[in-house]
Formats: structure tokens, C-alpha cells, sequence
């Protein structure tokens, strides 16, 4: 099936589709049982771009929440496209009366779709409150010149005021990729505007050489350890969770004061094998550092 597409500019599309005339009622109910009776693809071409017109009206109904027209349009075609599959023509009323509902529905699912990645509405009831909240605040706006409240909005529309403040918050925080773009017309996405807090690449590639090294002159020092002094600094200086200095008393069967005092000629031990632990380490050579 060869529908025409939107690949350029939505005027032109409109132009191209405005070229298919609208068919009568007599030529609809023909091509209509041939589809329904025969499986014409032909017939089915006809009766879609003859009624695409009326998608693109239907789309500029939904052109305020903030979803690009053009997919609304896309959207409302498939709507129609499946219409034409499920049309009876005997049932004796207009393709396009029947279509509607299809065309709102699949356009609508789009936008919900889009709005969010948390469902908008998962119920009937609150797809509908989705799309009529906007309508009715815009007409008590009219009628009283100031922002009604929910209970006006809720009372207008039937349903519970709280639902209305719940729909009201959900609709309020839409989703936004940091991927797209600022504006239809530049190439600047949301990300291009984020800053980064943390280090640049040629600072943080000395930390992690820094770090290296002091990882590297650490374990030689720990190899200069007794086996005792070792287990102590590794569990107690060392660890995330310390060990405390009467469970490593337990372990060796020595005083709480024992413990400690081999902590202490460890840490001393490690001083000498690492002269700069406890401050700054050296910096070393980069880009603007290097030695001559």
C-alpha cells in the first residue's frame, strides 16, 4: 500500500493529501464491500487517503501537548488504517463516523505513551481525565477570569477533586530526554547545557596514577610486616569494618594493650617505608609538570 508520507514539510504533505478527493457515499460503500468481500488493497488504499484530511484535522486538536504534530498525524493514520480493516459497510453509516473513535484512540495512546515513562492513565477513566482536565480549565478560566480550583474543575467534569489534583501533578512532571533537541530547528540537545562538578580527565588521570602508586609503596610496606603486625593493619587501619583491638587480643591470645601496641609499631614501621603516609603525595609529572 502506497500512502503518501511525511518526509518533508507538513504544508506540503497537507498539499499532497488535499489532492485525493473526498469520495460519495455511494462510491464509499462500494469500495468498502469489495475490501470487506474480496480483500482489495486498492479498494483500502482509496478509502485511507481519501479520509487522511480528516486525520490531520483531528491532530490539531491534541497540537498543545507539547508532542510534535507531524507523529500525531503518523499515529492518527494507523488509527485510520485500522478502521478501514474493521468497517462494516452494511452496518449503513459513514467510514469516517466510525474512524473517529480509532484515530482518537491510537493518538491518544501516543501521547499518554510519550507524556511519561510512569503510566499517565491506567484506567479509561483517567485516560479521559487526562485529556479533558486542560479543556475544562481553560473554559472556567473564560467564564471567571481566574485559575479554578480542582473542586470547580472536578465538579465540572464529574468526578472527585482529589483525582483532578493527583492528574494535575502527574500531568505537571513530564519526562525530558537529555538527548533531545532544545528546538526543532538546532542541533543542541538538553545534555549539551549540563555541567560536570566533578574532576577534568587530566586531573582524574593523575589521581588514579597517584592512587597506584600509593596502592603499589602499601603493599611493599605490608610485606616488611610480621605476620601479626600485618593482620592488624590490614583489619584494623585498613578495613571498612575495624576489627576492635579485644577481638584481635582474642584471636592471638594477647592483652587488649598488647594488641595496641603492636598497632602502634606497625603504623611506625609503615611511616618509615612510606615517608609521605598521612599527607599529600607527590605530584606527578603532566602536561603542565613535566620534569626536565
Amino acid at each position: 500500500m502506497d500512502l503518501p508520507a511525511l518526509t518533508g514539510t507538513l504544508d506540503r504533505y497537507i498539499a499532497e493529501i488535499n489532492r485525493f478527493p473526498i469520495l460519495t457515499p455511494e462510491e464509499e460503500f462500494s469500495l468498502a464491500v469489495r475490501f470487506k468481500r474480496d480483500h482489495d488493497m486498492e479498494a483500502a488504499e482509496k478509502l485511507i487517503v481519501s479520509n487522511l484530511r480528516f486525520v490531520v484535522k483531528i491532530a490539531h486538536e491534541y497540537r498543545n501537548y507539547g508532542v510534535k504534530l507531524a507523529d500525531i498525524i503518523q499515529e492518527g493514520n494507523i488509527g485510520l488504517m485500522h478502521a478501514v480493516k474493521k468497517f462494516d459497510p452494511y452496518k449503513g453509516y459513514r467510514l469516517i463516523s466510525y474512524a473517529v473513535w480509532w484515530i482518537r484512540a491510537y493518538i491518544q495512546n501516543y501521547i499518554i505513551r510519550s507524556w511519561s515513562l510512569v503510566k499517565i492513565g491506567t484506567t479509561q477513566a483517567q485516560r479521559k481525565l487526562f485529556f479533558k482536565i486542560g479543556e475544562a480549565k481553560k473554559k472556567l478560566l473564560d467564564l471567571s477570569q481566574k485559575n479554578p480550583e480542582f473542586a470547580e474543575i472536578a465538579d465540572s467534569l464529574g468526578v472527585k477533586p482529589i483525582e483532578v489534583e493527583e492528574m494535575d501533578l502527574r500531568m505537571s512532571n513530564r519526562d525530558l530526554s537529555l538527548d533531545a533537541y532544545v528546538n526543532e530547528d538546532g542541533d543542541t540537545t538538553h545534555i549539551d547545557y549540563l555541567t560536570y562538578d566533578g574532576d577534568d580527565q587530566e586531573t582524574a588521570l593523575i589521581k588514579k596514577e597517584e592512587t597506584e602508586i600509593i596502592q603499589k609503596h602499601i603493599a611493599g610496606a605490608l610485606a616488611t610486616l610480621s605476620e601479626k603486625e600485618s593482620f592488624i593493619i590490614r583489619h584494623r587501619v585498613m578495613a571498612d569494618n575495624p576489627m576492635t583491638l579485644q577481638e584481635i587480643g582474642d584471636r592471638y591470645h594477647i592483652t587488649r594493650e598488647r594488641a595496641r601496641q603492636i598497632e602502634k609499631q606497625a603504623l611506625k614501621k609503615l611511616r618509615l617505608a612510606i615517608p609521605y603516609l598521612g599527607q599529600e603525595p607527590p605530584l606527578l609529572p603532566s602536561a603542565g609538570n613535566k620534569p626536565s
